[in-house]
């Protein structure tokens, strides 16, 4: 297989799924938006509508358009897309392609479905989904299933498998994740409807199965207090005793359980017990573990609880990225102070369509928003996050990273200062700055910014712009740096509730490895004129086939 680097495109444009099946996870399934989100792999391909004099010798048999994958040198060559984001280990799915052929071929040949399964620092596998056997002049239809232990770093779908020089015609492709039983205990959200719970044994009902302590002991009761306490529902509740720590509680690992920019509530009905504390603080936290082995804390929710009356906790929360591993717990309360907890659910919540955005006065847009950007007064504006040591140096490039140059245009060089960051002892140090007061709600702000690591590094490195928004992260962008040249990283956030702080810094690489910043920029754009923009340029690259191109179009993280 070849790399990204040498196939011929890869165009990445957020999640639209305009016209496809509610529950198909491919996106573009019928080739509406043309080849948007599809890779020809080492080939070339187009598309051919109804309309188009049907060049290859078949119909769409959708009535609409159909894709044509040519210049193939090799059986495996065809289109592909990438998938990781929608797959949930432990679901099946059931795959339906409706393909044909064309060219030089006498009889039938077989046209496959695969999956190319990729992880960090070991080589690519393959899983065979289905196959079917095709002639020229007609559609035929590969089917199979497939399903994932665990989800791999990377997981693509991709049709092969006709001769090289043999054109391979596809019409529409499917991959439905069908519901799971309630009896199998599915612990797939992928397959989950609005509201399917994430939590297995959310009220004990198979005692502490799949629960336990967080620093400490986690004890099921049916009573407590010579029957003073009993559950409010159902027949048990539990309790996380022997506390030495106020984070010491119960907690549950939902690792792949959870989905990415998918909004989750969350409601636990709680109390406290001993130690002579009638009243305490009882919260609901997220531990996550990211994949450049850091480690987050998100806080989802807290409640006053007593020791009188059981008291329901609730909250909310969403991932931006993904992590390697997830776990909710419950903490707050003082040591020695037992957490009653007789229900805890996580529930993927319903979509509320927004309101209307108010109209914005004087956006500005296109004005950077941070201080002392391009460093001419040294790192003033700028403070360290943690014990590290920063300071201005020059040498950086002058140039507008791409996709700042492509929204800003004409715009004034970078100075060529950046600010060089060093003395990390963990990875979350590096510079940052309070923009609180400069950020208005409902409008879309582009991250931009040039970034280096130092030597030293033992394998890539990531590197990401981050902003923390009162008690949540946000990611405004991340770069993987395997070398020593400058990368850009590019990025887009909205906030559509006041926060009372928000910060901006740069973090990302082991802990002694030193990294510079240059140019960071964090300004308003243009939605509205910007998606217009886009959509022209994807409109050149499509009509012309100019398949070198790369366009990244980043999705809006809206909190």
């Amino acid at each position: 297989m070849c790399d990204s680097g040498t196939c011929n495109w890869w165009f990445l444009m957020g999640n639209c799924t305009s016209g496809n099946p509610t529950d198909n996870i491919i996106v573009n399934h019928d080739f509406y938006k043309g080849l948007y989100s599809w890779h020809p792999n080492c080939c070339n391909g187009f598309i051919v509508s109804a309309n188009s004099g049907n060049q290859v010798g078949l119909s769409p048999k959708s009535g609409g358009n159909y894709a044509v994958i040519k210049n193939r040198t090799e059986h495996w060559q065809g289109l592909e897309q990438d998938i990781t984001r929608k797959i949930s280990p432990g679901s099946t799915y059931s795959v339906s392609a409706c393909v044909g052929v064309s060219g030089p071929l006498s009889g039938s040949t077989d046209v496959m479905a695969t999956l190319k399964l990729l992880n960090h620092g070991s080589g690519a596998s393959y899983m065979f989904i289905g196959k079917t056997s095709v002639s020229k002049g007609k559609w035929e239809m590969v089917e199979g299933t497939f399903s994932l232990p665990t989800v791999p770093n990377q997981v693509i779908f991709y049709l092969e498998g006709p001769p090289p020089g043999v054109e391979l015609l596809i019409d529409s492709v499917v991959i439905r994740c069908p519901s799971s039983s309630k009896s199998e205990k599915s612990t797939s959200i992928g397959c989950s409807a609005v509201g399917d719970e994430v939590i297995i044994n959310p009220q004990f009902e198979d005692g502490l199965s799949n629960w336990s302590g967080r620093g400490c002991q986690v004890v099921l009761h049916d009573s407590m207090a010579d029957g003073k306490i009993v559950p409010e529902t159902g027949k048990v509740f539990a309790s996380a005793s022997e506390r030495t720590q106020n984070w010491n509680g119960i907690q549950q690992e939902i690792t792949g359980r959870v989905q990415r920019k998918l909004a989750y509530n969350v409601t636990a009905v709680v109390r406290i017990f001993g130690n002579n504390v009638t009243t305490a603080t009882v919260q609901a936290t997220l531990w996550i573990h990211t994949p450049d082995r850091g480690e987050q804390y998100i806080g989802i929710g807290k409640v006053q609880a007593t020791d009188k009356d059981w008291v329901q906790l609730q909250g909310k929360f969403l991932l931006n990225g993904s992590p390697s591993r997830v776990i909710i717990y419950l903490e707050g309360p003082p040591p020695g102070t037992d957490i009653l907890v007789n229900a805890l659910s996580v529930k993927h919540a319903e979509k509320i369509p927004p309101l209307p955005p108010p109209i914005i006065e004087n956006p500005d847009y296109g004005v950077n928003i941070i201080t002392n950007s391009q460093l001419s007064d040294g790192t003033n504006g700028w403070f360290p996050l943690g014990n590290c040591n920063l300071n201005a140096a020059s040498g950086s490039p002058k140039i507008l990273p791409p996709m700042a140059r492509d929204s800003l245009g004409v715009h004034e060089p970078l100075s060529g200062r950046y600010i060089l960051v060093k003395n990390r002892t963990q990875t979350w140090m590096g510079p940052a700055q309070m923009i609180t007061d400069k950020l208005k709600l409902f409008l879309t702000y582009q991250v931009s910014a040039w970034v280096r690591i130092g030597s030293g590094a033992s394998g890539p490195q990531n590197v990401n712009v981050a902003l923390g928004v009162d008690n949540q992260w946000v990611n405004g962008g991340q770069a993987e740096i395997k070398d020593g040249r400058w990368h850009e990283i590019g990025g887009s956030f909205r906030i559509e509730k006041q926060p009372s702080k928000v910060m901006v810094y740069v973090q990302g690489p082991a802990a002694g490895v030193d990294f510079m910043v240059a140019g960071l920029q964090i300004f308003p754009v243009d939605r509205v004129a910007r998606f217009k923009h886009l959509a022209r340029q994807t409109d050149k690259v499509i009509s012309s086939c100019n398949f070198s191109s790369i366009f990244f179009i980043k999705s809006t993280l809206t909190l």
